[in-house]
């Protein structure tokens, strides 16, 4: 079997989208003939990351994870993340001249812009261009990301999609649900970059279902407790029930590169009101599986009217057995030379 070293600075007990894309796709890549090897920061001493406590930000990997590259001898390198780890492996594959692959999950600029504006937008897309510029291919989820970030200057960009499990997210018929209908949900991390305020303060009927947790859980739930239902992270068949239960997912947020939780609404039958933004205008037929609209409210009260089965229709389009075979025909193979493995103190 060929060996992958999959390095990022996300990985359990975190819950983000890193996380579950590449959990997912560990056994899919491992039928196909590969074993996955992590670099993840349990591995490393490590602290809190500033903004986002749930990251833990390893301290000084460079040494370790540079003798990890060297013990495991992988076919493949892939970088995941831009953190301290993915610096790492980035700056031993370049010393080492080992090829490797990275992929962008996350508009880092964006998410500074909803916290303290946009003085340092033009630093951060100077940093992620340089942080992916040398690798063989940088993955990216989406045809618009691509060219986004091929617009900032960004080299050998090529997209990557990503799936969802159909046979898990499936609408549940007559879910368990004392919550009056019709009932709105928001589903992800509870932090000022997702929004989750604006969804809140809509003025709509029935009920407002909160599923996830985040640093802004505690005041969201504070404010807002008495008029929406928070029920922090769930998982599997659990979570399933939640969404079936539910009328119409509303994602407020403008920061995302794709957004896993919308075909995992629409594989339940569950119709999205969104922002017309990167992320669900990429996924979203205004009008089929959803709207997208400024005006939340109004755009989720037309959803009402949306058929669930055209909903579950636009999730089947999203295969992660494609995904895998994608992923795996960006790798760049590593030329079977220990020497170059080597550490050199």
């Amino acid at each position: 079997m060929k060996k992958i070293l999959l390095v990022t600075d996300a990985w359990y007990p975190q819950v983000n989208g890193v996380v579950r894309v590449f959990a997912t796709l560990m056994p899919l890549l491992e039928a196909r003939g590969f074993t996955v090897t992590l670099v993840e920061p349990s591995q490393f001493r490590s602290v809190p990351m500033p903004f986002y406590r749930e990251i833990a930000w390893s301290l000084f990997p460079k040494r370790t994870v540079g003798r990890m590259i060297a013990k495991e001898a992988p076919e493949y390198v892939h970088i995941a993340t831009e953190g301290p780890l993915g610096l790492a492996a980035r700056s031993v594959c370049i010393a080492r001249g080992i090829p490797f692959t990275t992929s962008y999950h996350t508009h880092f600029q964006l998410h500074l812009e909803a916290r303290i504006g946009t003085a340092l937008t033009g630093a951060a897309y100077a940093f992620l261009r340089w942080f992916h510029k040398p690798a063989s291919a940088t993955m990216v989820v989406t045809e618009h990301l691509r060219e986004t970030l091929q617009a900032h200057g960004f080299a050998h960009v090529s997209v990557w999609p990503l799936g969802v499990d159909t046979n898990l997210f499936t609408r549940v018929e007559r879910p368990s649900s004392e919550l009056q209908k019709p009932v709105f949900v928001y589903m992800g991390r509870l932090s000022p970059e997702k929004s989750v305020e604006e969804f809140l303060s809509l003025s709509l009927p029935g009920s407002k279902l909160v599923i996830g947790d985040g640093p802004q859980r505690a005041y969201l739930e504070q404010t807002y407790g008495k008029t929406a239902h928070f029920v922090g992270y769930k998982k599997g068949q659990e979570l399933v029930e939640l969404l079936s239960a539910a009328d119409v997912m509303v994602f407020p947020s403008r920061t995302e590169t794709f957004g896993l939780v919308i075909v995992e609404a629409l594989a339940c039958g569950v119709p999205v009101a969104a922002h017309d933004v990167m992320g669900p205008n990429d996924i979203l037929t205004d009008g089929v599986d959803g709207y997208l609209d400024e005006d939340l409210a109004d755009a989720a009260m037309r959803c009402l009217a949306l058929r669930p089965e055209d909903c579950r229709a636009t999730a089947l389009r999203y295969s992660w057995e494609r995904s895998a075979q994608v992923f795996t025909n960006l790798l760049s193979p590593i030329s079977h030379n220990r020497d170059r493995m080597k550490v050199h103190e």
